[in-house]
């Protein structure tokens, strides 16, 4: 096989092997509650959301790397599966499984291009730049949107109380302070409903 072929051959076989992703269902719903959503159907909404909400950030981000980022955090899922955020059990080795999906499914990439694009999913993680961070916030966004008009989803079936909301949601406040307001508005009014409970 000639090399440009050889390199064909293993860009497709990732793109092949990330359509997994659709297969991967998240603790998260629909807003309309109809079924969970997968996280193919996740990365897709929070690239979305980043192009929408990038006026947000009080620093000028790369918007371009952002959305690149947010393309490939959740490809690990694929061999790590989803991990609900709160669940402190699996949590706790969650890094280690997900680094070792890293390097199996960009290892799948051309040399230059596993480089390339394992640096994104890299830079996600470490949380040491504007546009990590920015990314960070909106992946804590979008499932709050899908908690709020689910009345509680997934916060309310595993009895996640308003604090670890909050905390849980503080990359937010730190990448988009603007938005901040509203999000302690929304955990106030979900708390104020009863889909939530707090720590007594």
């Amino acid at each position: 096989m000639n090399p440009a072929s050889d390199r064909l051959a293993r860009q497709i076989r990732f793109i092949v092997e990330v359509d997994r992703l659709k297969n991967v269902l998240r603790q998260t719903w629909l807003t309309d509650a109809s079924r969970q959503e997968n996280s193919a159907e996740h990365s897709w909404h929070v690239v979305l959301m980043a192009h929408l909400l990038a006026e947000h950030v009080p620093a000028p981000v790369d918007v371009t790397r952002v959305t690149r980022m947010l393309l490939v955090h959740d490809i690990v899922e694929i061999d790590a599966g989803d991990t609900f955020a709160y669940d402190a059990a699996g949590n706790a080795d969650r890094a280690e499984r997900e680094r070792a999906a890293a390097d199996r499914i960009f290892g799948l990439l051309p040399a230059d291009q596993i480089e390339e694009w394992r640096a994104l999913w890299d830079e996600f993680e470490a949380l040491d730049t504007e546009e990590s961070r920015f990314a960070h916030a909106i992946d804590r966004l979008q499932p709050l949107l899908q908690n709020l008009h689910t009345h509680g989803g997934a916060w309310r079936s595993h009895g996640v109380t308003r604090e670890q909301i909050l905390e849980r949601m503080r990359p937010i406040e730190h990448a988009t302070p603007g938005i901040w307001p509203y999000i302690v508005s929304t955990i106030d009014e979900v708390w104020a409903k009863g889909w939530i409970r707090s720590v007594e």
